[in-house]
């Protein structure tokens, strides 16, 4: 399979909002914010990111067809990366790959990350690319609706 990072473009924000709205992905994130469940928010989000400098966002594909995005955002000393890969595609190796890609893209250090402490995909992606666990905190996750362990990560 040919994984590929692309500029986003109008056209794959269509994809991104299903993605963003389901359900299940929603709650294996945990971390959700106003712009994964109101089509407005979602719109002035994406205006917003893809115009700031300090975003790397990119659009992922899978042999052609758009299976999600990956980015880096924050000022440098707190550059964090985040990425979001459609259900239907988890269990592929895609988010490795693609996480893989940008990271190689993206030259300041440390990178930083966070993801849900039962969200063991996600840490095994983050670990395959180099990050290390560095902590642990407590936050309120809007999808669960309750606060949850969240284990914290770093590329150096």
């Amino acid at each position: 399979m040919e994984i590929e990072l692309w500029e986003t473009e109008d056209s794959d924000l269509a994809v991104f909002w299903v993605q963003l709205t389901d359900p299940e992905l929603q709650h294996m994130a945990a971390m959700t914010r106003k712009y994964h469940y109101d089509r407005g928010h979602f719109d002035a989000h994406w205006a917003k990111v893809r115009h700031d400098p300090a975003v790397t966002l990119r659009t992922v594909l899978a042999d052609g067809v758009v299976v999600g995005h990956a980015a880096v955002f924050g000022p440098p000393e707190e550059r964090e990366v985040t990425y979001v890969i459609g259900r239907e595609h988890w269990g592929r190796g895609i988010a490795t790959r693609a996480l893989a890609e940008l990271i190689r893209l993206e030259d300041t250090r440390p990178l930083h990350a966070g993801a849900v402490a039962d969200n063991a995909g996600s840490i095994r992606v983050l670990e395959k690319c180099g990050f290390a666990v560095t902590g642990r905190e407590r936050d309120f996750a809007r999808a669960r609706g309750e606060e949850v362990d969240v284990v914290l990560l770093t590329l150096g």
